[in-house]
């Protein structure tokens, strides 16, 4: 789930390829898949880009022309992470929870080539639809998995991958096993060292949710920070949240760095500030957990 801004950012060089799939003159698509009725609706400003929605809530958005274009502000701010956890252009290993129309696996592939990505995604008709219409380039290595992210975390090797991406929502919720100690705690076990792990939540007001979160991912990572709008923290809209976490230091000035220049401004917390954030919050545990709040009625139009 995501909220969408005009203004393209700055990715690390890369090639792209020309468009494939879908096209415009198709005009719209609307197919049930598992999860909901899936939407295709052409992007009005490129030529070749399309947002995908569930029910309608925005899931994800894709240019074909580009995949290096991530027009939610909550991806870019993913894509930084993407940028960073390692030096521009190596190879990376990526666990996606999440898969959407893989905008996050294919800016991937585009900026670091010859990375190895595996995408848990549980709707295999919306993948279905997803690849027909908005098909992957050929040489990509990524692997959709056709399970419940956990089920799949479960089963990654330790110390496998250099960073896992949570972007779970069920319509436009995060499921509670999917928000846990214990889910936190398979996510660190999946890490190679130095690696980082990511997550996109949803909450506003008080944002008890994203409280609860730090505490979560705190119980388990000794090094976190938290990406977002300054009026998402300050509770005046609902918003996403970008969790970060790592076992080594994260890089907060680059991160402040390309946040604060991005269209779309955001606010890194971390250190002193995240703890103030997260007191008294309590870690969400597989007992105590429950699934992110719903959005307020409207929040998509």
């Amino acid at each position: 789930m995501g909220r969408s801004s005009r203004a393209a950012r700055t990715p690390e060089p890369a090639a792209t390829t020309g468009p494939g799939g879908r096209t415009h003159a198709q005009g719209p698509l609307s197919r049930p898949v598992g999860s909901g009725l899936a939407e295709l609706r052409p992007d009005r400003d490129r030529p070749a880009a399309w947002s995908l929605l569930i029910d309608g809530a925005p899931q994800s958005l894709v240019d074909l022309a580009d995949p290096t274009h991530l027009g939610f502000e909550y991806q870019r701010r993913l894509g930084h992470l993407i940028d960073l956890v390692a030096p521009p252009g190596r190879p990376i290993t990526v666990l996606h929870l999440g898969g959407g129309a893989l905008t996050l696996a294919r800016y991937t592939a585009a900026t670091r080539p010859r990375s190895r990505q595996q995408v848990a995604e549980i709707d295999t008709a919306l993948t279905e639809l997803v690849r027909a219409e908005l098909p992957l380039e050929r040489g990509w290595q990524v692997k959709v998995r056709g399970a419940d992210a956990r089920s799949v975390l479960d089963r990654i090797p330790e110390g496998g991958v250099d960073l896992v991406i949570t972007d779970v929502f069920s319509g436009a919720r995060t499921p509670a096993h999917c928000t846990t100690v214990e889910f936190t705690t398979l996510a660190a076990r999946a890490l190679a060292p130095g690696g980082w792990y990511a997550a996109n939540i949803a909450d506003g007001g008080a944002l008890p949710f994203a409280r609860s979160q730090v505490a979560t991912l705190g119980a388990v990572f000794p090094e976190l920070c938290l990406i977002a709008d300054p009026a998402v923290l300050r509770g005046k809209r609902f918003g996403n949240l970008v969790l970060a976490a790592a076992h080594t230091p994260l890089p907060i000035a680059d991160l402040t760095r390309r946040a604060a220049s991005d269209s779309a401004h955001a606010r890194v917390e971390h250190g002193r500030a995240l703890t103030d954030f997260a007191a008294g919050a309590t870690p969400a545990t597989d007992a105590t957990a429950a699934p992110s709040p719903e959005p307020p009625p409207g929040v998509f139009r």
